[in-house]
């Protein structure tokens, strides 16, 4: 692949900087104090009625255990019914490697959620925030493949700045509701950023090849 490089050199700087993180908030996390305190304060405000109403729905949208896994599921199956098996494969598989990532992480570092006002029911770890990794692996995964099925360039850039925004709000959220500190979204977002970019490049080979060879649309 053309830029295969470009993309394997960052996600090694994606998970370098995760892996600092977490490091950071394993041994020092008293270091992290007062950047996570400054970022709450500043999203969570007054915690305005409206707010709070508009970051607890969009909360929901990032939810790996509900509403992605049912999604992914029924654009994966929508994928395969149109023939576009390499993007229902991966990202069927995207999704699983994203639970196996959040599972996995949160056990490893271990960081108890902040002990502010919840506003929603979170439970297990905090440190990676799962929503902003699963989402920035498959509604990323998703606008890759706009990027790459939709022809007109203005339905194209559209749906790619709605999905980018998606993405940052459900991280944004996962703070205002307060079962996230900054840093668990930051490293959510980094690790996430880090596999879609490992996966890309094998993906694009894939479709590729499937394509020439007529066995997909």
């Amino acid at each position: 692949m053309k830029h295969k490089q470009t993309y394997l050199f960052r996600a090694s700087i994606a998970l370098v900087l995760f892996t600092l993180l977490g490091y950071t908030v394993k041994f020092y996390p008293e270091n992290l104090v007062a950047f996570d305190q400054f970022i709450q304060t500043a999203v969570r405000g007054s915690l305005l009625a409206s707010a709070t109403s508009f970051f607890k729905t969009i909360t929901v949208l990032g939810n790996t255990l509900t509403f992605v896994f049912v999604l992914v599921l029924a654009v994966a199956l929508l994928y395969f019914v149109k023939k576009w098996k390499t993007e229902g494969v991966f990202l069927g598989s995207t999704g699983v490697l994203a639970g196996l990532l959040i599972i996995g992480t949160k056990y490893l570092y271990g960081r108890q959620r902040p002990d502010i006002e919840h506003l929603v029911f979170a439970n297990g770890f905090s440190f990676p925030s799962g929503h902003s990794m699963g989402s920035m692996m498959i509604y990323g995964f998703l606008l890759i493949i706009a990027h790459q099925r939709l022809k007109s360039t203005g339905l194209r850039v559209l749906t790619e700045i709605l999905i980018s925004l998606m993405i940052a709000l459900i991280g944004l959220s996962r703070i205002y509701v307060g079962v996230h500190y900054p840093t668990d979204v930051l490293g959510g977002f980094l690790l996430g950023f880090a596999c879609l970019n490992l996966i890309f490049p094998f993906y694009d080979q894939k479709r590729f090849e499937n394509r020439f060879q007529g066995k997909q649309n």
